[in-house]
């Protein structure tokens, strides 16, 4: 559950300013530094961030740190981790998503699961568990993941499933089946767009060099980009555009033949994002389950993501051919898939874990939940009350 809360820092103020970091002799700031030089003194935080994150080898999706885990004095906590997902929070969140998964699949006529950006793997041992117990026809489970160091940890955690798990680092030329994504969306590369004294610039990333420190500075430079959505007033404003996302439902548009899409994560529809008072943004930084507002520090170390601006995702989706089969937030989506069920019958520790799940100060509100689909339409079964597609 990355974020901390809605009132988690501001993002640095509209000002390029220095990072006040020392030297850093990391492979990952030093390959950096190079790319800004090679591409004349700047570029644009998609690109940066695209490289704290996955460089291969060096970035912090594939780098060897624990990531994943829960939070500090947590029975099984990881020593070193950063965040934890709703799936190392309860597993019933798997067993509840597994419904929507084994519905999808009948209504799809297809027996495959494909999971991006699996994790540790609790996800998809929670779904296969489920749907082994709900004896759902299952051919494959295939996980796309481009961290060498989470595949060997989902191998381990995913061994008894044996050869029905599969891993796999491009996709075929046609798909089938359901696809999943639990806090996907957030860790793409996002664009920054600063509207300061009425000019539009994008936000982007210089290397300053001083008497005793380097490091990274904020840098603007005047563009034709735009929000999709007008911003009232003639603030100064900080937000974010998401190509890269929007990029990849396109792509999934163009590989899937038949199926469906799952995509939870924590984000708003377009009027919320784009309001005029959300001023700062949203990327956040996440390293030790506490949160910053600066990504140009301690760069590999930590997490940097940005929030779903999911009216964007759904309108990318119906351009490429999909159909938005239903849109809620998270609370919904679950009761809806039977967690309370599921809670009824468990013990009172995971009963007590599970609640973060729906309760709207926790991850119920915050999270919200997309399901795509192609071919003919169908009623998933976590959006049967409280729908929200209207919202987008």
């Amino acid at each position: 559950m990355k974020p901390q809360s809605l009132t988690s820092p501001p993002f640095p103020a509209p000002e390029p300013v220095c990072s006040g970091a020392p030297v850093q002799a990391d492979a990952l700031t030093q390959h950096i530094a190079q790319a800004v030089r090679a591409q004349g003194g700047w570029i644009g935080f998609d690109t940066f961030m695209a490289l704290a994150l996955y460089t291969p080898g060096l970035g912090y999706y594939t780098g060897d740190l624990p990531k994943f885990g829960a939070m500090p004095g947590a029975p099984g906590a990881t020593p070193g981790s950063d965040f934890v997902t709703a799936p190392e929070i309860s597993p019933l969140f798997g067993y509840a998503l597994a419904r929507q998964v084994a519905q999808a699949l009948q209504a799809t006529g297809t027996d495959e699961v494909w999971e991006f950006g699996a994790g540790t793997g609790a996800l998809a041992e929670q779904v296969l568990s489920a749907l082994r117990e709900m004896q759902v026809p299952l051919a494959r489970y295939t996980i796309v993941d481009l961290s060498g160091s989470l595949q060997a940890r989902q191998q381990s955690r995913l061994a008894g499933f044996g050869a029905q798990v599969q891993w796999a680092s491009a996709l075929p030329a046609q798909m089938q089946g359901v696809v999943l994504g639990n806090e996907l969306i957030d860790a793409m590369p996002v664009q920054l767009l600063a509207r300061v004294g009425g000019v539009w610039h994008e936000r982007g990333v210089a290397w300053a060099q001083h008497q005793d420190q380097d490091g990274f500075v904020w840098a603007d430079r005047p563009t034709a980009l735009r929000p999709p959505a007008e911003i009232e007033g003639d603030h100064d404003y900080l937000t974010e555009i998401h190509p890269q996302s929007e990029a990849f439902v396109r792509t999934l548009a163009q590989h899937l033949t038949r199926g469906a899409v799952l995509l939870l994560d924590y984000g708003f529809p377009e009027a919320e994002y784009y309001h005029p008072q959300r001023h700062m943004g949203t990327v956040m930084c996440h390293q030790a389950h506490r949160s910053d507002p600066n990504p140009l520090v301690q760069v590999g170390q930590k997490d940097i993501t940005a929030h779903v601006n999911f009216s964007a995702l759904a309108l990318a989706a119906q351009d490429a051919g999909l159909e938005v089969l239903g849109y809620t937030n998270q609370a919904h989506f679950l009761i809806n898939c039977g967690l309370v069920d599921l809670m009824q019958a468990a013990t009172l520790p995971v009963r007590s874990a599970a609640q973060r799940l729906i309760l709207e100060h926790e991850m119920g509100e915050l999270f919200k939940v997309i399901a795509l689909g192609v071919g003919a339409l169908w009623q998933p079964m976590g959006f049967g009350h409280g729908d929200r597609t209207h919202r987008l």
